[in-house]
């Protein structure tokens, strides 16, 4: 991992794409509370940073802290990179705490079977470990979110009576019984990001 505060190059990308406007605190949940010119706004202004940074700037972002890489997922599904599926993949598989919800909404954007892969990856090593509350709500959710876009059923095994689901949230002191009810936070969120997605598509069309 590298670090903003001993690495001048990632300290610059945090400056430039990172930290302006509080922008890694009101992507996600926070974006949602957004209403008129502020909304367009800062829809605006991340549609610009995602047309602004390069390939190569998010790789050093997606190797910073988690707020790096909130940021960098954004940009991502902003632009429709999906060439860094895998990656996003690898992180969130390996997120070792609650910060795969950028993942989660970046794959469910993108929408393809191979993304639910990904998401079920997480969800077959996460779900069993009874003792960890991390993102497996959200990234359920999310499939639940990926099984209407596709007309799939990828979700009903984790939700089989008795299956992993009821097992973990049995054993945990997880608040949300039915991931349908989160699978609304997923769904205002994925069609924030197909704006910012739409806005990114038609400005690119004018240079």
């Amino acid at each position: 991992m590298r670090y903003a505060s001993t690495d001048p190059e990632l300290m610059d990308l945090v400056r430039r794409f990172v930290t302006p406007g509080r922008r890694y605190l009101r992507l996600g949940g926070s974006s949602l509370r957004l209403s008129g010119p502020e909304r367009d706004l800062f829809m605006r202004e991340l549609v610009q940073a995602a047309g602004e940074i390069t390939l190569a700037e998010l790789g050093i972002l997606f190797e910073g802290g988690w707020r790096e890489r909130k940021t960098a997922s954004w940009l991502v599904v902003v632009a429709g990179r999906t060439e860094f599926r895998s990656r996003i993949g690898e992180l969130l598989l390996a997120s070792g705490g609650p910060y795969g919800g950028s993942y989660c909404i970046t794959l469910a954007t993108f929408g393809t079977s191979a993304d639910a892969d990904l998401v079920c990856s997480y969800l077959d090593r996460y779900l069993p470990q009874l003792d960890l509350v991390y993102d497996q709500t959200f990234a359920l959710s999310t499939l639940l979110h990926l099984d209407a876009v596709l007309r799939t059923e990828r979700a009903s095994r984790y939700l089989a009576p008795g299956g992993l689901w009821q097992q973990w949230t049995d054993a945990t002191s997880n608040i949300v019984r039915d991931p349908q009810e989160y699978r609304q936070v997923v769904d205002q969120l994925c069609f924030f990001a197909s704006e910012c997605a739409e806005l990114f598509a038609r400005m690119e069309t004018r240079r």
